[in-house]
């Protein structure tokens, strides 16, 4: 939806295929931290209206450990960049509210999508729709279609290396219309595991606990999670929390994926086709919206400017930041969680890393900078 607005306000003609119907789509609950980079894609696709107007900018954010709270100063130490708390699902809505006005063509379930020909100058896609086998011709191809989508599995296996690393352990959420517990999203590591304290608005609140990879979620009552949650938090921060009925829960589990190379032929990989990071550095969204930011570049100058040479650079440059976000997500996720319930040197190295990290300007600032996004490659 962001790639298609995006070129469509620069003149070029896009088609859209979902699988799902715009109502399941709008239905489904995701998270919402918006990176600076992001923000001002969005504001250049002109969704941004709403976004100014209910988003909730954030200039920080604080980790907990070892009883101590530290505030991380994503503005004073990336000279004024800041996050946006955006739910995703309005930002989706908006995006498609955009595409209708302008009478953008979106198919919505669409069946048996298969990519063709991607290797030859005239690829092509199929699919159903109400019975009928269809026929699109096109000069591109991009796969937004994630991870268990066809794009990536159309990409010949001998030419694809994937790197996967799974964690022991999944995040439990919970959605409650509840007053957020800080003005800010707080990340805590506890012995008995991690925590966040997220929001969606300054009504209604997301909270995740980590739990193991076996465990259900009817298992876990609310009252039960609430005093889970309440266990990990710094005294005054559980003092200060507000209850309710969850509105849904859920559990995710954590994992690490890229797949390289992110094209074929005439065929863009884009977001979780891709890759995938642990939610840990609020990275999966933001990524996406880097190889939007990429690929609708590089198709503007291919257009514009007759730049065909620019095709081949798209996984080069969309992987060097891949591969940052996925380091960031890495070492959040290796030191807020509990691996072990023993006091083992993995403990210490992360009470090291913590202490060295907080306490350090410049290491703070290598967290800001990350947290906040990393500046989008320019293309040349």
């Amino acid at each position: 939806m962001l790639l298609g607005q995006l070129l469509q306000r620069r003149g070029i003609d896009n088609v859209i295929l979902e699988r799902r119907s715009g109502e399941y789509v709008l239905s489904r609950i995701r998270a919402g931290v918006l990176e600076q980079g992001m923000v001002d894609l969005l504001r250049e696709a002109g969704v941004d209206e709403r976004m100014d107007a209910e988003g909730l900018p954030h200039d920080g954010f604080e980790l907990t450990f070892d009883n101590r709270r530290v505030r991380v100063d994503l503005a004073g130490l990336t000279g004024g960049k800041r996050v946006m708390v955006y739910g995703q699902t309005e930002v989706t809505r908006d995006l498609m509210e955009a595409r209708r006005d302008v009478g953008a063509t979106t198919v919505y379930e669409a069946e048996n999508v298969q990519p063709h020909d991607l290797e030859t100058d005239h690829p092509y896609v199929t699919f159903e729709k109400d019975g009928e086998t269809l026929r699109l011709d096109c000069d591109y191809v991009a796969g937004c279609d994630g991870y268990h989508g066809i794009s990536r599995r159309s990409i010949p296996a001998d030419r694809l290396k994937t790197f996967e690393r799974v964690y022991p352990f999944g995040w439990l959420g919970l959605l409650s219309d509840t007053p957020p517990v800080s003005d800010e999203l707080i990340y805590a590591t506890h012995d008995r595991g991690f925590a966040l304290c997220s929001m969606r608005s300054a009504t209604r609140s997301r909270y995740y606990v980590q739990v193991g990879a076996d465990e259900k979620v009817e298992d876990w009552s609310d009252t039960r999670f609430w005093d889970e949650l309440k266990s990990r938090l710094p005294d005054d921060v559980a003092a200060n929390l507000v209850t309710g009925p969850s509105l849904e829960k859920s559990i995710a589990p954590l994992r690490s994926f890229v797949a390289e190379p992110m094209q074929h032929g005439r065929l863009f990989l884009v977001g979780d086709a891709a890759h995938i990071v642990p939610p840990t550095g609020a990275k999966g969204l933001n990524l996406a919206a880097s190889d939007v930011n990429t690929l609708y570049r590089l198709l503007v100058k291919v257009y514009h400017d007759g730049r065909d040479d620019l095709v081949a650079r798209y996984s080069e440059v969309c992987l060097r930041r891949i591969w940052k976000a996925e380091r960031f997500s890495w070492w959040m996720t290796s030191n807020l969680h509990t691996f072990s319930a023993e006091e083992d040197f993995n403990r210490r190295i992360q009470q090291a890393e913590l202490d060295y990290y907080t306490r350090s300007r410049a290491g703070l600032t290598t967290i800001a900078e990350n947290y906040v996004g990393l500046p989008y490659e320019a293309l040349e």
